[in-house]
């Protein structure tokens, strides 16, 4: 008898032919579509109504059932809150990873049983090990597309039952097996971003949601530079959109950055020159999520990201009860509070957490 696999299906490339190969691998595929967020563009435009009609496209091409599910409440309620409460803590978040725990193998696998799922898959590119009663989030072989990083505050009752089917792909090879069997997403371009702002710009989509208030940009010494549109559209470390050119000096000493931020006053601190501040020695992170359980070992040598786009760090973990500190090889530029430290082992993601604070020894 057949094994019946649920494919979550966005209306994507990836997605399209993870579904058309699980077909030809012999499974009984039925797509099934999400429908996270419902409020339309500036243009008022739904994006969500473009995607479904792209799935209703592929399934009927390949000759599968397909279905769609509302998780816009669910969404609003456990991701889209907790983004904005990082936003106004002056943290800078990242959804994808909350998506990914909280509806796409949650809210999503729970749907796909009650459609008689024996498996559920998606096309993220990353690879899976099921091994005596364990699962193992392997990374993909197209490192430049590698997703593992999204993936790592997936639990083993999570993982249990999924399938990757692009693991072992490049993107090149996806995109060629799409138009090689007609599917109309062969050449639909890749979803960039956070999915519910689209391609709307950042901070007018954030001020819908959250008030922002003005104030002082200052150099470290107190000098009055400029003025801030609102400390939540500021990251550690970031050069563009400062505003505070033709200050006197700042062509010889180099671009301005963002140093810290004071929430308790709300002042922006800027300085140029020498960018050795942003440098530190170490993280502190909480919520870690070991995969596929915690490591034996309190303290441990490991690599580590700690954004998507940045090659793996060397690092000496040391798990202190529900604090882990990460040590680093070399020091790492601007750390982020809010992202999250991704540890891998070899070929394995380890696990995840949220960074807290970057840690400065001298």
């Amino acid at each position: 008898m057949k094994k019946t696999v649920v494919v979550g299906m966005s209306g994507g490339v990836d997605s399209s032919v993870a579904a058309l190969l699980l077909k030809e691998q012999g499974y009984n595929v039925i797509g099934l579509f999400m429908n996270n967020w419902e409020e339309v563009d500036e243009n008022g435009h739904c994006s969500a109504e473009d995607d479904f009609a792209d799935v209703r496209r592929v399934s009927n091409l390949l000759g599968i059932p397909y279905y769609s599910v509302n998780f816009a409440k669910e969404y609003m309620d456990r991701v889209f809150s907790y983004f904005l409460s990082e936003y106004k803590a002056g943290r800078t978040p990242n959804p994808d990873v909350l998506c990914n725990r909280e509806i796409k193998f949650k809210d999503f696998k729970e749907k796909a049983k009650s459609l008689g799922a024996d498996y559920i898959a998606t096309g993220h590119y990353c690879d899976i090990l099921h091994e005596n009663g364990k699962h193992y989030l392997l990374k993909a072989k197209d490192q430049n597309k590698d997703q593992t990083y999204f993936l790592n505050q997936l639990t083993q009752d999570q993982l249990d039952g999924v399938l990757f089917p692009l693991g072992k792909m490049d993107k090149s090879e996806v995109r060629r097996i799409a138009e090689e069997n007609g599917l109309s997403t062969a050449k639909k371009k890749d979803s960039t971003g956070i999915c519910f702002i689209g391609e709307r710009n950042f901070r007018n989509f954030l001020k819908t949601y959250l008030p922002s208030k003005k104030g002082e940009i200052r150099s470290l010494d107190g000098k009055l530079l400029g003025e801030h549109i609102g400390l939540m559209y500021y990251t550690i470390g970031q050069r563009k959109g400062l505003d505070v050119g033709g200050i006197k000096g700042d062509a010889e000493a180099g671009r301005w950055f963002v140093v810290k931020k004071d929430l308790v006053n709300n002042i922006l601190y800027i300085a140029h020159g020498s960018e050795e501040m942003l440098y530190s020695d170490g993280l502190i992170c909480k919520d870690v999520n070991w995969i596929p359980e915690r490591p034996e070992e309190n303290d441990f040598k490991c690599t580590a990201k700690f954004r998507y786009r940045q090659p793996e760090q060397e690092c000496t973990v040391h798990i202190r009860g529900d604090k882990t500190e990460v040590e680093f090889s070399e020091k790492q530029r601007a750390i982020t509070e809010g992202q999250y430290a991704v540890f891998y082992s070899g070929d394995k993601c380890i696990g995840g957490g949220v960074i807290e604070k970057a840690v400065f020894n001298k």
